[in-house]
């Protein structure tokens, strides 16, 4: 099994300006993507190449600095602030593989603003793909505290309930059914899902379920804030229990 991480990594950005290198708990935030993928394929992970696509020279530079590929610059078309990732992904694959005339089997997305996920959940995502039929592994986190029995529209000034029971108090234990919703973290799919299908789900993907600190996807300053007192909070109490 042969597979290509892609990270994307575009240079411009409206809430959070240069969030993709903005320094992170000591290093730019795109150096945790580019070390866990790096760490996972030290721990045996079948990663052949890690690279990033990017429209930025400084993220370039400081991607390489980090042990990333980078052996294209994103063409200006593939980066503007409505592009969405699926051609940017595709367009990495088919550069990756006319380069070196090899054909991946599977792609690893991963996307910098997600700089708390681990190597050891990449090794979670990887280890998923040996289930029968797999299409694709994509992380999420549970979504109770927005769960549905929860929710609240405004129909004309007028609360109403999202779901048709009534305004009565839920408990968690009452819910009925769990709800998650994707953190951003990791998008692992076949290749020929990405290239043929169009699609980062297929029709048979499997989840990994990530725990909630570390499925921060920054997007604002507020997201900023929280990624770095959890990862401090993380790391210090690692340091802890190594004493």
């Amino acid at each position: 099994m042969h597979v290509l991480t892609v990270i994307t990594a575009r240079g411009g950005s409206t809430t959070l300006p240069r969030k993709n290198i903005l320094p992170f708990c000591g290093k730019p935030m795109i150096a945790y993507s580019i070390e866990a993928a790096l760490n996972a394929r030290r721990a045996g992970a079948p990663i052949d190449r890690v690279i990033v696509s990017t429209d930025d020279v400084e993220i370039a530079d400081i991607s390489r600095k980090f042990g990333a590929d980078v052996p294209f610059m994103r063409p200006p078309e593939l980066a503007k602030s409505d592009t969405p990732s699926l051609p940017v992904v595709q367009h990495a694959i088919a550069f990756a593989e006319q380069e070196r005339a090899f054909t991946y089997d599977w792609i690893l997305l991963l996307q910098p603003t997600s700089p708390l996920r681990t190597e050891d959940d990449i090794l979670a995502a990887l280890a998923l793909i040996a289930e029968p039929g797999t299409s694709a592994v994509i992380s999420i986190t549970s979504a109770n505290t927005s769960h549905p029995r929860k929710l609240k529209l405004i129909v004309e000034g007028i609360l109403q309930p999202f779901q048709d029971d009534g305004f009565q108090p839920v408990r968690r234990q009452d819910f009925g059914y769990d709800v998650y919703r994707t953190n951003g973290a990791i998008y692992l799919a076949r290749r020929d899902v990405l290239m043929q299908e169009g699609s980062f789900y297929g029709n048979c993907p499997r989840p990994l379920i990530m725990p909630a600190e570390r499925s921060i996807d920054i997007d604002t300053q507020l997201d900023f804030d929280i990624a770095e007192f959890l990862y401090r909070r993380q790391h210090s109490d690692a340091r802890e229990r190594a004493r």
